[in-house]
């Protein structure tokens, strides 16, 4: 723990979270993001052990992250992460993502909510832990990437493919894993994009509903200029006649390429 208000969480990243290019996998990045962000909160009493006690749990509602360089195998990366803003049913949460030596690999801005497990509503954050928060609020701290605007919904002919929910895509809360929506929107880009150094640089990602094991989830892109690309998933019951107009949007992207 750096100070009451930040926390950095360093790891080295092995050849097994690399993609084919020893570059750190924007799965594993995800998912340090995620873990640095659980480190932070349970330092501070409000850790997933201790909502849960609740009968609550965080959910990830907002994630953009901007990477101007990605690490490689073998560096050391430094993911420190802070608070910037507490409202009554959300909280802004930020990262930076540095080397050992204090370069600058990228940013990252989210937002999150505390749900009740019962009734999946989200609970009043000022009400439950705004004392709390108050002094691990850390607004100076300088996050320099923009904030992710809207994405439109997208048109039912920029469908691409369906995928069933498995196994290895749920989480400890029961649901589809965030990160794992990453992985799969990734993989709608052919391998020769990635092998001809087209690399993701940033992704503006909103979650908007859960999905469970055995979904069927249906995947839409469409390209906005010649980096930049919308992806919609949207899920329904795998036993259900469900049309495609009552289907629940699950999350809304936009990719940037360079």
């Amino acid at each position: 723990m750096e100070s009451s208000k930040k926390q950095t969480l360093s790891i080295k990243v092995d050849p097994f979270n690399t993609d084919f290019a020893k570059r750190w996998s924007w799965m594993s990045l995800g998912k340090t993001l995620l873990n640095a962000a659980e480190l932070h909160a349970k330092n501070r009493g409000f850790g997933m052990y201790n909502v849960n006690s609740e009968n609550c749990t965080w959910v990830l509602s907002r994630l953009c992250v901007e990477i101007f360089e990605m690490p490689v195998v073998w560096d050391t990366v430094n993911v420190c992460t802070w608070i910037e803003n507490i409202y009554r049913l959300f909280t802004d949460r930020n990262f930076s993502i540095k080397g050992a030596d204090g370069k600058v690999y990228g940013y990252a801005r989210s937002i999150w909510a505390l749900i009740d497990y019962t009734t999946r509503e989200p609970q009043n954050l000022e009400q439950m832990y705004g004392d709390d928060f108050g002094g691990f609020l850390a607004p100076e701290e300088e996050c320099p990437i923009r904030k992710q605007g809207r994405v439109k919904p997208l048109d039912n002919d920029c469908w691409v493919k369906d995928i069933k929910s498995e196994y290895s895509d749920i989480d400890l809360n029961g649901h589809v894993n965030s990160i794992k929506y990453i992985e799969h929107i990734m993989d709608l880009f052919p391998m020769s994009d990635y092998e001809n150094g087209r690399n993701m640089s940033r992704i503006e990602i909103a979650y908007m509903s859960e999905s469970y094991y055995s979904d069927i989830l249906s995947l839409y892109k469409k390209k906005i200029d010649d980096d930049v690309y919308e992806v919609e998933v949207r899920g329904r019951k795998d036993d259900s006649d469900s049309t495609l107009s009552q289907m629940n949007t699950l999350v809304r992207c936009k990719l940037f390429f360079k």
